[in-house]
C-alpha cells in the first residue's frame, strides 16, 4: 500500500460523513429515561437574578470619572511647570 492510499483512507471525510448515527450518547439515554415518566418543568431562557446590591446612579460614576481626568490633567500640568524652571 502506498503512502498516497494511506492518506486517502485516513482522511476520507465522505465516508465519515456518510455513516449513520445509530446510538445516542450515554447522557442523552440517561435523560430520556429520566424524563420518560417525569418530564422537566418549563424554565425561562434566562431568569433575571435578584440584584445583590443597589446600583449606583450613572451621574455619580460620571462625576467620579470626570474628577479623575481633571485631577490627572492638573497633575500633568503641574509636573510640566516644575520641569520648565
Amino acid at each position: 500500500m502506498t503512502e498516497h492510499e494511506d492518506l486517502e483512507r485516513e482522511f476520507d471525510h465522505r465516508w465519515a460523513n456518510a455513516t449513520e448515527h445509530k446510538e445516542p450518547s450515554a447522557r442523552a439515554r440517561m435523560l430520556a429515561a429520566r424524563w420518560k415518566d417525569n418530564p422537566p418543568a418549563p424554565v425561562p431562557f434566562r431568569a433575571d437574578p435578584d440584584p445583590a446590591a443597589p446600583r449606583r446612579s450613572s451621574w455619580i460614576s460620571t462625576a467620579v470619572v470626570l474628577g479623575c481626568v481633571a485631577a490627572l490633567i492638573l497633575l500633568i500640568g503641574y509636573a510640566r511647570t516644575r520641569t520648565m524652571f
